[in-house]
């Protein structure tokens, strides 16, 4: 018996003595569940595991053996028939942002956040039980091809979407470099057209940044994946060295649909310190306090503009509520996407994984955003117009205000 085994055998005999003694009572498992009341103290251990909870699993193995003898058209896969059952335990969850990957997804996704993007390079998402872009990828087919933050994907190939999950359609997507694919796309209240989108094998940087005179910078982030934190020290290393004078700083994140939260933390630690960048709030509603505690280069900044649209979603929501909430930068373009929750990422040793949510986060200010969004301070809208002629007024507005300062 090790010492945290004999640690539970005297918590489960000191609650049971204290339950006889003030005339209480207790349930103990391994699991485990323990109430003692009746009369001052009061003591509860909830278990957050169904381990109290019977569940009979014979009408699973029925069905598997009845599907695995009787099926008709043959060989049956049984390594797919367990992943199908996987994927629809974890898809009764209702939950958009929690799924489970198959090897060939998984590797897609963990890729994508590498900077290798295999497909068209777009961002999904769910809004309205339907399938959108959430953000195409700087540089992707999907940009190339014209599609655009907020765009549903109506059809795959020819097939509806209808009530498939966002894993499913990436699965779909997903191909070879060099394919084509043929997508049904509606943006906004337009009529849907079709885009066929040849299949590309990209790298991108995550960061990349240009001088725009008069001592503003401008930081586009692309995402926030594995790569994020180096790149961003390379550009800022690269800003202090090549700019002589450095008055305000542009970031954009449009059409940014996130990744890791901690580059969320270290970038806005190059802004503040001391203070919290987000809240993460577990189910039980405890939270905890993400803070910025490294030392930055751009905490003397006088101004800090950042650039959303609807295509900017978790972790970007969260680097731009944490820098409007403590240095007060000011919002620049259309509401974002509100994506208010965390996900943990397990990677199994078959290759596949699992995305699972865990907790919210909140703001600074303790502002929940899920399903909402962030109004920009500043509302400047992109037309179809725009788009067409090559124009950006939300960065023109950005460096109009920057020179003012």
């Amino acid at each position: 018996m090790n010492s945290f085994e004999k640690f539970q055998r005297f918590l489960i005999f000191f609650l049971v003595a204290i339950g006889f003694f003030f005339g209480g009572y207790y349930f103990g498992t391994k699991g485990y569940l323990i109430e003692l009341r009746k009369n001052p103290p009061e003591v509860k251990i909830i278990n957050q595991y169904p381990s109290d909870t019977t569940v009979d699993f014979t009408l699973f193995w029925d069905i598997w053996d009845s599907v695995s003898k009787n099926y008709l058209e043959r060989p049956i896969d049984p390594q797919k028939m367990l992943y199908g059952a996987i994927k629809g335990m974890v898809d009764s969850l209702e939950d958009p942002y929690t799924s489970f990957l198959p090897p060939t997804v998984n590797e897609t996704v963990n890729n994508s956040l590498e900077g290798k993007y295999f497909g068209i390079g777009a961002e999904l998402g769910v809004r309205d039980d339907q399938i959108i872009v959430v953000a195409p990828l700087d540089g992707s087919p999907a940009q190339d091809a014209g599609l655009r933050a907020g765009d549903k994907i109506l059809g795959i190939e020819g097939k509806s979407t209808a009530g498939i999950t966002v894993t499913e359609a990436v699965s779909q997507i997903r191909g070879d470099a060099g394919t084509l694919i043929t997508l049904t796309v509606q943006t906004q209240n337009n009529e849907p057209r079709e885009v066929k989108i040849k299949r590309d094998v990209i790298k991108i940087d995550s960061v990349t940044w240009k001088d725009k005179g008069d001592g503003t910078a401008y930081i586009r982030i692309g995402r926030f994946g594995s790569e994020t934190n180096n790149e961003w020290n390379k550009v800022v290393s690269e800003v202090n060295s090549q700019m002589t004078e450095l008055d305000a700083i542009i970031l954009d994140v449009r059409g940014n649909p996130g990744g890791y939260l901690q580059s969320s933390v270290h970038i806005s630690e190059e802004f503040f310190r001391g203070k919290p960048v987000l809240y993460q709030e577990s189910a039980l509603g405890e939270q905890e306090a993400y803070m910025a505690k490294r030392v930055g280069a751009f905490d003397k900044i006088p101004a800090v503009f950042i650039l959303i649209d609807g295509g900017s979603a978790s972790a970007s929501e969260i680097l731009a509520l944490a820098l409007r909430d403590n240095i007060n930068a000011k919002l620049i373009g259309t509401k974002s996407y509100g994506k208010g929750t965390i996900q943990d990422a397990e990677n199994f040793k078959d290759g596949s994984g699992l995305h699972l949510t865990i907790a919210k986060w909140l703001s600074p200010k303790k502002e929940w955003i899920h399903e909402i969004g962030i109004e920009p301070e500043i509302k400047v809208e992109i037309t179809d117009d725009d788009i067409n002629n090559g124009r950006d007024p939300q960065l023109d507005k950005a460096v109009e205000l920057a020179k003012e300062i």
